[in-house]
């Protein structure tokens, strides 16, 4: 459901929200992504890692991590099996094959969400930015983005409505703004 909002009809703290309000999605969005490619980063380089279990490499040694800057010497004695990391602490043991397909669904499930997430801050920014035209002054419900799952970020994209505005706009409530000055500071010098 959308609704308009008429910006030059806004006083200046409901101008500064609006500015506000879409910093904080455009942030919200621009993390949201961060946060799924970092974690799609990380299955990518589990899924290439299966690539050295293989007979040849069985009881080579290796070294074993045990923190991300200690290490212990061990060997390669299964590598037809692997635990995989699940979340929440839980582990399941799978084939090598198996964990590949795991991980490339979790990749490709990955890429999806990005891919959904893209378009709605692609346009806030255009909307920041000034790129598009009056005809885009609309407002957009999260419904829009509700169709997102979020399972992979504990935040929600299921946010409250969100309003766009162009440069026209944006020139509308700097001058409102100045006018407001101006118009605060005649009255200040007139007491």
């Amino acid at each position: 459901m959308a609704q308009s909002v008429n910006i030059t009809e806004l006083n200046l703290p409901q101008l500064e929200m609006l500015k506000n309000q879409l910093d904080q999605e455009v942030e919200f969005l621009s993390t949201s992504i961060a946060q799924l490619k970092v974690v799609q980063t990380k299955y990518v380089e589990a899924k290439d890692c299966l690539n050295v279990l293989n007979k040849s490499n069985e009881g080579k040694e290796l070294l074993v991590p045990l923190t991300s800057s200690m290490y212990v010497p061990g060997k390669l004695h299964d590598v037809e099996h692997v635990l995989i990391d699940v979340g929440t602490g839980y582990y399941v043991e799978k084939t090598a094959e198996d964990a590949k397909d795991f991980f490339k669904r979790k990749i490709d499930f990955l890429t999806k969400q990005m891919e959904k997430i893209q378009p709605a801050l692609q346009e806030k920014h255009a909307m920041k930015q000034g790129k598009l035209g009056l005809g885009h002054l609309f407002t957009l419900s999260a419904s829009m983005i509700k169709n997102v799952d979020c399972s992979v970020n504990p935040g929600t994209l299921d946010q409250s409505l969100t309003v766009f505005f162009s440069t026209a706009v944006m020139e509308m409530m700097s001058q409102k703004i100045q006018q407001l000055t101006a118009l605060g500071a005649t009255q200040a010098a007139k007491a």
